[in-house]
């Protein structure tokens, strides 16, 4: 199977099965020096744990990450960099009844049409397990991020039809909510839309919103590899994910052009910013210094318990009803995923960037040449 890699300097491989021994991601391309440890990563793929909340499958995942290689002595080495985290509470029984039928709204009948074989436990490379490579891999571009004073925060901004109301939200509290929404009132909302679907053996979706803040200008290319573009496909990547939009995204189709344009201006010190930021911090696929903003749209979990209506490999129309343990909604458990994905897409078009101008790299090799060994110059003592 190709296209388990992503990234051009900083790459990851994400590999394993939901019903594997574990998963796990090698993360090539990362610095030496960088302080890093299972702590920090196990931060961020607590936050999409599962069985945390009763809005969460109830598979019971402790998630424990482990560094292989790459990091000796709490620092990263400049080697790839090796984590894994073991699978524990695998029921394949409970998947016994798909083996042979195509569930509504799962990969499983494309799956066989390209590879004619299929992993059917929990759905193999297409399980939302998958996403705990990306998440490791996350935390540690995030890392980096931090070191260049670069944050990425997402959050919950819909569940169904439930929105939260920005002016009544703080987004540094999303995480007291069980659907990570920084809105109290409107989490309180969702958690009672939430508490219908599942009485009904229904699901629902969502909307993710992430802001990046303290990015540079000048990251993207202006034509096939896009900042915005780079974005999309990353986050589009995530198996939850039917849409992706910058800044105001399918709303500026509505918009003229003096209300879509973000005016530029300089402050008393000369520092250049804009009056809006309509276009979500990305002009002509290059960061423009302003706060990127993006949103995923995330479809309601597809494994419910309703009967729905089917078809098997002996092409007969039958009736299933998937058994096993699912959320009700991926969204909460998503947004670490949209975070991370991003993460790891600005760490790598940062890198990209800094070969864009001959001045930067005369100045970083004119810096290290300092710092080089000279060459042996006579003994004048013995002349």
């Amino acid at each position: 199977m190709s296209g388990s890699i992503y990234g051009n300097i900083f790459s990851v491989a994400t590999w394993g099965e939901s019903h594997g021994r574990g998963i796990g991601v090698v993360i090539d391309g990362c610095p030496a020096g960088l302080i890093l440890d299972e702590q920090y990563i196990q931060k961020y793929l607590n936050r999409r744990r599962p069985g945390q909340s009763k809005f969460a499958t109830p598979r019971k995942e402790r998630d424990q990450v482990q560094i292989l290689s790459g990091v000796f002595e709490g620092l990263t080495t400049g080697t790839p960099i090796s984590l894994v985290v073991f699978n524990e509470d695998q029921r394949s029984g409970d998947y016994s009844n798909i083996m042979n039928s195509y569930r509504p709204g799962h990969a499983d009948y494309c799956y066989d049409q390209k590879y004619g074989f299929r992993d059917y436990r929990g759905g193999g490379r297409a399980s939302g397990r998958e996403t705990i490579g990306r998440v490791a891999a996350g935390a540690v571009a995030s890392a980096i991020l931090h070191e260049l004073g670069i944050e990425v925060r997402a959050y919950t901004k819909a569940i169904g039809p439930i929105s939260i109301d920005m002016a009544k939200s703080d987004i540094s509290k999303a995480h007291f909510s069980p659907l990570f929404m920084p809105d109290p009132e409107a989490s309180v909302k969702a958690e009672e839309f939430l508490s219908r679907q599942m009485d009904e053996h229904n699901s629902a979706g969502g909307i993710i919103e992430c802001i990046v803040t303290g990015m540079p200008a000048g990251i993207g290319d202006p034509v096939f590899n896009k900042l915005d573009a780079a974005l999309a496909r990353a986050v589009m990547s995530i198996g939850a994910v039917k849409g992706v939009e910058i800044g105001d995204g399918f709303a500026s189709a509505t918009l003229t052009g003096a209300e879509n344009n973000d005016p530029f201006r300089y402050d008393e010190s000369k520092r250049l910013y804009k009056l809006s930021n309509h276009a979500g911090g990305i002009l002509g696929g290059i960061s423009d210094g302003s706060e990127i903003i993006l949103r995923a749209a995330i479809k309601p979990t597809p494994s419910i318990l309703k009967p729905q209506l089917t078809v098997n490999k002996s092409k007969e129309n039958i009736e299933i009803q998937v058994e096993g343990r699912h959320d009700p909604v991926v969204v909460p458990r998503a947004v670490v995923v949209v975070e991370s994905m991003i993460a790891i897409t600005l760490v790598d078009q940062l890198f990209l960037g800094m070969t864009s101008q001959l001045g930067k790299i005369k100045a970083f090799y004119s810096m290290n040449a300092q710092n080089s060994v000279g060459q042996p110059q006579p003994d004048k003592s013995q002349a």
